[in-house]
């Protein structure tokens, strides 16, 4: 089974809500300033914030990205079998859930899902900017949150999102949601889609370049620990 032989999956607003939160635990920045009290973390563009959930929701296009980083020596060749795992593991297919494609690429609105964490008190929403500029929204995960999103990483059924959630932290880095934006335009499947469709799979291509590389790449280290074929690391 492989992330293209699985039907698109139509995700919950419960289920956007838990990642948003597994996003601001794991690649959240730490808080500061002028920031509410009781906050933990923030991610502090929405198009960073859509850029990383792209990822988390597509695990070919995450699987890209690794075997990239394996090609430029900025990850050991054992990620390979990493990425090789996130096309071919249940987990990752299962949880495919693709994104359509709007004016700045993917997008899916995040407010009825982050209201969901703001109800419960995990999370919050606040403007910042000065008009007549556009005011931007700052995603913040409260400190019950992160205890929560610490929860749920320890439990057996949910872990999956955080494990996931490593491998798009690390792959993003500290680039902006622009710069991320922009790597995932470099995808024809990505950039040639169509406004208000959905982004069509990269697996066929992503396995092609698997293959070519695990003939050519050095032999690899030690092959980062896993749990299902996810990078199993603690979250920060």
């Amino acid at each position: 089974m492989t992330v293209g032989d699985v039907p698109p999956n139509a995700a919950t607003r419960t289920q956007h809500a838990i990642r948003l939160l597994v996003l601001l635990r794991v690649c959240g920045d730490p808080v500061g300033g002028s920031d509410p009290a009781g906050m933990a973390q923030v991610i502090r563009s929405e198009r960073r914030l859509q850029a990383l959930d792209f990822w988390l929701r597509n695990p070919d296009y995450l699987a890209d990205e690794l075997v990239t980083a394996v090609e430029a020596g900025a990850l050991d060749a054992g990620y390979l079998a990493v990425a090789e795992g996130l096309l071919t593991d249940p987990e990752p297919a299962w949880h495919h859930y693709p994104m359509p494609k709007w004016f700045y690429g993917a997008y899916e609105e995040v407010d009825d899902a982050f209201a969901i964490l703001q109800a419960y008190g995990l999370g919050l929403v606040r403007r910042r900017g000065v008009p007549p500029k556009p005011l931007r929204n700052q995603f913040f995960l409260t400190e019950f949150g992160a205890e929560k999103a610490d929860e749920l990483a320890a439990t057996d059924v949910l872990s999956w999102y955080s494990q996931q959630a490593q491998l798009v932290h690390k792959v993003a880095g500290t680039d902006s949601g622009t710069k991320l934006k922009e790597r995932q335009y470099l995808q024809d499947e990505y950039a040639d889609a169509v406004w208000g469709t959905t982004i069509g799979s990269i697996g066929e291509q992503v396995t092609q370049r698997l293959a070519l590389l695990s003939q050519t790449a050095p032999a690899a280290g030690a092959t980062p620990e896993t749990t299902g074929g996810i990078a199993d690391e603690t979250l920060e």
